[in-house]
């Protein structure tokens, strides 16, 4: 037998044997199983003073908190029509109602044993204490604040008609950890797990050094009544707007753009850099589903729109999943990081309506995914999956005089549902009311006034 012929036998056997161990002797699953998840958060009974665990109910008292609830992402958990494609496609395994559906409650089984820590394997039995309605509430306000028949909440002065009851851990990033950190198990090779938004937090980054935790963005303060009637306090709203939200994307981000030469002549190489910083996040950027990802796109077209050149960039994070999970590359933005993007073209002699237009777009999954989930497995969502973070406006344009007829500057195009204009400040200037990182990355001495501490 030839020399290669015993290579490809050998790396066959030992391909073989890598697969087995991995699905049958120390199976990788997505999720290491920490007690934290491992199990829904025991049967909850309803506190003394409230009619169900319903938020409705909570929302007789605390409706502007109710309110807000009903805008987030977390009330919809569980019926996100992406959400319910992609657990369609994992054969709805039980695991993934833990966190978007995470009481007993909410459960129609219980998981009474995981032999090996096999998912696939778990044994269930039927929940006598199943909620339908209280499912569809997705991450619902018992989830977080019903325990042994109490509320539990920040404040330890609270007079209420329902026991109450303080707990400090809801002025921790901590409190957020038990769904934001889905870890590796042993046999899994990455540094951090596919959705662990809280380990990237805790890695010592800035925003935790600087006391930042992830309320201080994703649930910003607020001096309101916590209930009707009662003493105004220094709360938190209950949006936690994230990576689905165009606005809070917008805030994250700072886009530089600068062009060589600002005043190109027909014949001239005209270069365009693009920098992204990561101006307003505790952790990397994009965060969360490994699907997301960033785009940079420079784009050159003619007169009659046909495109001449064009170049784009990716920024995310690639694993593969099958036979073991394993990170092959991840080149997202650590807090405060930046990237330069270059892009140079030759302008040509007969320039007369060519445009060169620069645009960053973030992406809840690839055009592939989408497809795939509409057509194999019924995504029918309103929701977009891909929208433009900027396109430089007029105001920050590539191009110092925006009159200049050699570049024109791309105005907000609508992708899919959402457009998102964002701008770089070219002096102190802060970006959104929560997040002021990116004017403190610019000019940290005029700025740091505004920062918190």
């Amino acid at each position: 037998m030839k020399w290669w012929l015993k290579l490809l036998l050998g790396l066959a056997v030992i391909s073989g044997l890598v697969y087995l161990y991995y699905t049958e002797v120390k199976p990788v699953v997505i999720f290491g199983l920490r007690s934290e998840y491992a199990h829904a958060i025991p049967f909850q009974k309803i506190p003394e003073g409230l009619t169900s665990l319903k938020a409705e109910s909570c929302g007789q008292c605390h409706r502007e908190i109710y309110e807000e609830w009903k805008t987030s992402i977390h009330a919809h958990a569980y019926e996100d029509p992406f959400f319910q494609a992609y657990w369609k496609k994992d054969k709805q395994v039980w695991v993934c109602l833990n966190c978007h559906t995470p009481l007993e409650n909410q459960q129609p089984t219980l998981v009474k044993d995981i032999p090996r820590g096999r998912v696939e394997k778990a044994t269930q039995e039927p929940n006598p204490h199943f909620d339908a309605a209280l499912q569809k509430e997705s991450i619902t306000c018992a989830a977080c604040h019903v325990r042994d028949g109490v509320i539990l909440g920040p404040f330890d002065d609270s007079a209420a008609p329902h026991p109450t009851k303080f707990d400090p851990t809801f002025r921790t990033a901590q409190f957020c950890s038990r769904c934001h950190n889905v870890v590796s198990g042993p046999a899994q090779f990455y540094n951090v797990g596919p959705c662990g938004t809280y380990a990237e937090y805790e890695g010592k980054y800035f925003m935790q050094e600087r006391g930042f935790i992830c309320q201080s963005c994703h649930m910003p303060e607020v001096d309101r009544p916590v209930a009707e009637n009662g003493p105004i306090r220094r709360g938190r709203r209950h949006l936690w707007r994230g990576g689905h939200d165009p606005d809070m994307v917008k805030r994250a981000a700072a886009i530089q753009v600068k062009v060589d030469p600002p005043k190109p002549k027909p014949g001239d190489q005209v270069t365009i850099a693009l920098t992204l910083t990561n101006a307003g996040a505790g952790h990397k950027l994009p965060t969360g589903d490994p699907d997301r990802h960033f785009t940079v796109e420079f784009t050159v077209k003619d007169s009659n729109q046909q495109i001449l050149a064009e170049k784009s960039h990716t920024m995310g994070r690639w694993i593969m999943w099958q036979p073991a999970i394993v990170e092959l590359y991840d080149n997202r933005l650590l807090p405060l990081a930046s990237r330069e993007y270059q892009f140079a073209y030759r302008m040509p002699e007969a320039s007369k309506g060519v445009t060169l237009k620069a645009r960053v777009r973030y992406h809840i999954l690839t055009d592939g995914q989408h497809e795939m989930l509409k057509k194999k497995y019924g995504l029918m969502a309103d929701d977009p999956y891909a929208f433009t973070v900027v396109t430089p406006g007029p105001d920050h344009t590539p191009v110092p005089n925006p009159g200049d007829k050699l570049i024109a500057v791309d105005t907000p195009t609508l992708m899919e549902r959402f457009t998102v204009v964002l701008s770089s400040p070219p002096h102190c200037t802060r970006i959104g009311t929560f997040m002021p990182l990116a004017c403190m990355h610019y000019c940290p001495a005029q700025c740091a006034a505004t920062l918190p501490g």
